[in-house]
Formats: C-alpha cells, sequence, structure tokens
C-alpha cells in the first residue's frame, strides 16, 4: 500500500528511537521556547501559537543550505 503514492516504510520498529529523534528535538525546543512559557485561554490560541512559531522559527530559510555559503565568511 505504501509504494502506490511513493511512501517507504520506516527504518525502524517498537523501541527504536532513529526514526523519532528529529520530531523529538523540535518538539523539545517548541517546548522549552513557547509552550512552557505561555499561558494559554484557550486551545485554539495553543495552536495558533504553536502553527507560527512553526512556520516563523523552525522553516526559516537555513544560510548552511545556501548556495556558495562558507562558514566564518560572514552572512
Amino acid at each position: 500500500m505504501l509504494g502506490k503514492p511513493g511512501l517507504r516504510q520506516s527504518m525502524g520498529r517498537t523501541g527504536i528511537c532513529f526514526d523519532n529523534a528529529l520530531a523529538e528535538s523540535v518538539n523539545g525546543t517548541m517546548k522549552v521556547e513557547l509552550v512552557h512559557r505561555t499561558g494559554y485561554p484557550a486551545r485554539q490560541k495553543a495552536k495558533e501559537d504553536i502553527a507560527r512559531w512553526i512556520e516563523l522559527r523552525d522553516n526559516r530559510p537555513r544560510l548552511y543550505l545556501a548556495p556558495g555559503y562558507e562558514p566564518g565568511k560572514g552572512s
């Protein structure tokens, strides 16, 4: 069933953390930087703040992925 839409099965199995390491890191950072510092009056406000955080913080362009970027040479 996965092959039809071009998806591949996860490399891990129960108890193997490699698949989730990146997601857990992002979630942990978000909780420390945003969620635990904010009191939310309603679930909808929390959803909006989290979506904004993902768009502004996590989806921003990374300099090290830009063509010609050399570390230590400025931006």
